[in-house]
């Protein structure tokens, strides 16, 4: 059975930061990334990473949060810097196998406040 596990939400003032972990079992993951969504809005992707290191973010995110994997701990890792009230969002993790079916973590709520 394929779980994943997301923690490291909370809440923190703008210009702050977090980290967030997604820890993975029951498979191995090709891609593994997270993704956000605000109340009322769509869910986003914030960024992704391959098995091979290779990543991607979404603009709103680039030079502020950093994705990171560990694939020994089939883990990923979202380092979010200077955060801003509009990152306010639930994060989710998503991974997929590498019999493309498509896992999602139960969401991490994360806040930006003063």
């Amino acid at each position: 059975q394929v779980q994943l596990v997301e923690s490291g939400g909370g809440l923190v003032q703008p210009g702050g930061s977090l980290r967030l972990s997604c820890a993975a079992s029951g498979s191995i993951f090709s891609a593994m990334g997270w993704y956000r969504q605000a109340p009322g809005k769509q869910r986003d992707l914030v960024a992704t990473i391959t098995s091979g290191g290779s990543t991607n973010y979404a603009d709103f995110v680039k030079d502020r949060f950093t994705i990171s994997r560990d694939n020994a701990q089939n883990t990923v890792y979202l380092q979010m810097n200077s955060l801003k009230p509009e990152d306010t969002a639930v994060y989710y993790c998503n991974a997929h196998s590498f019999m493309k079916m498509i896992y999602w973590g139960q969401g991490t709520q994360v806040t930006v406040s003063s």
